[in-house]
């Protein structure tokens, strides 16, 4: 995510760096590479000249902090001002006061609609709500049948209805979203997610049932879905839809995929409408509420520790972390068996390079996002055979494993015995890695994280 606006954003601070004072004239060749860098990611050519003013003035005025270098200081404005673009503080979920609240998801074809809702229900769902999805595009039967694959897939309750043969056109649609909304409230549904047609492109037809829908339904979101990768294209396409609908907000999906950033540092100054959600992935899970300050870390460089530690917090054993942190950290030493736990909570949290990339990309952990694009995930799977294929003595103490033992246990799992070899000198790194850590005292701040596993993760693909 932000690959190569971060690249390109670190190569413009750079030329501040041995500078004593900020001026005019030194901080030209820093806003001129950040206008490019910008520009090249796409971000919208108005929001690109309000920015770079703004970081101007504040540079060369009053109010630069004296206690900073000059690209600290650049950095820290930069920060500010993309903080206030993207909207300082994360964009609250409307609810209805008598149920059911009703979401009305809007976009083109191929935006991700359909995915996207069953995401936003599965996200209701851990927050203890009770989300009904249903489908009005009544034009392509594979779009109702998509969703009912993907409410199957999150245990999501689901209104079909019954199309009794009639033609597909507006008085369909109404009729559908009028019966789901009924049936919602019969069965104690607080939520009703209606996923709509879409289009290749925005035609009158489109607009004008979504204009009744709303209309019927009085949502109390109506939540445009963009494909980020798409631009330019995903922030006027938003905007259209805003002007005849009245959009609450925005979900970008394909986060993941997208390098440049253009579609979410654009679209709020656009429309004026916040970034609700963001798509970081296929899986159900991989959504999450759009946090201004944590994206605007990742784009700089300074990775997203908060959502990092959340995902953790989520998704590991947090009493078998602390047995780990315990045993490892504070002296205790920590066995195979410990390790091969370590590495099932690891894969809890998703692919290495997911991980790695919330890290920060400057100072000690430069390389690391790098270094995610060469991770073999597979060596996982290996790591886990091996030490599946030792005897629990061995498990305990590696050191009675000798060599008649590793071809024994290569063979067991499939591996060689240069693997085995490589597995234990990892582990040994590690052991010592953690006894150190355990002495500064870090050890007791990751037990009370619950952050073992990631220790773990860091030591073994950050080197």
């Amino acid at each position: 995510m932000f690959e190569t606006l971060t690249e390109k954003l670190q190569r413009a601070f750079k030329t501040l760096r041995g500078q004593g004072t900020l001026t005019e004239e030194n901080i030209a060749d820093a806003l001129s590479e950040i206008r490019v860098a910008l520009l090249e990611a796409d971000v919208n050519l108005n929001v690109v000249r309000e920015l770079i003013e703004h970081i101007r003035a504040k540079a060369v005025g009053t109010e630069v902090m004296t206690a900073l270098s000059p690209s600290e200081q650049v950095v820290k404005i930069v920060r500010d001002e993309l903080i206030e673009l993207l909207g300082r503080d994360i964009a609250r979920f409307k609810f209805a006061s008598q149920p059911p609240t009703v979401i009305l998801m809007a976009g083109l074809q191929g935006s991700g609609k359909t995915t996207t809702s069953g995401k936003l229900a599965a996200w209701l769902k851990k927050g203890g709500h009770r989300p009904m999805l249903v489908s009005v595009d009544v034009y392509r039967p594979a779009a109702r049948e998509q969703l009912k694959v993907v409410a199957k897939s999150i245990e999501s309750r689901l209104y079909e209805g019954d199309l009794k043969g009639e033609a597909a056109g507006p008085k369909l649609v109404e009729r559908l979203a009028n019966e789901a909304r009924r049936e919602a409230r019969n069965m104690g549904c607080d939520t009703l997610i209606v996923d709509t047609a879409g289009r290749l492109h925005i035609d009158e037809d489109l607009m004008v049932e979504m204009e009744q829908l709303k209309k019927l339904l009085n949502p109390q979101e109506i939540l445009f879905v963009a494909d980020s990768m798409t631009g330019q294209d995903a922030v006027n396409s938003a905007l259209d839809f805003h002007k005849r609908l009245g959009l609450t907000g925005v979900i970008l999906t394909k986060m993941d995929g997208d390098a440049r950033g253009g579609a979410a540092l654009s679209i709020r100054h656009v429309t004026g409408q916040p970034i609700k959600f963001i798509g970081v992935g296929e899986k159900p899970d991989a959504f999450e509420p759009f946090h201004p300050d944590r994206i605007v870390g990742r784009i700089l460089g300074m990775g997203d520790m908060m959502s990092l530690i959340e995902k953790a917090e989520e998704k590991l054993d947090r009493k078998k972390s602390e047995e780990f942190a315990k045993k490892a950290l504070l002296g205790d030493g920590f066995s195979l068996e410990d390790f091969r736990d370590q590495l099932r909570q690891i894969k809890k949290l998703g692919s290495m390079e997911s991980i790695l990339k919330m890290m920060p990309s400057v100072g000690p952990f430069a390389g690391m996002q790098q270094a995610a694009k060469n991770v073999d995930e597979k060596q996982f799977v290996r790591l886990e055979a091996i030490i599946n294929s030792m005897t629990p003595k061995e498990r305990l103490n590696h050191e009675i494993i000798s060599g008649s033992r590793r071809k024994r246990i290569a063979a067991g799992s499939g591996t060689s015995v240069q693997d085995v070899n490589q597995l234990l000198r990892q582990y040994a790194q590690m052991a010592r890695m953690f006894k150190q850590m355990g002495k500064g005292g870090l050890g007791k701040a990751m037990m009370r994280g619950g952050m073992g596993a990631l220790g773990m993760g860091r030591q073994k693909f950050g080197r």
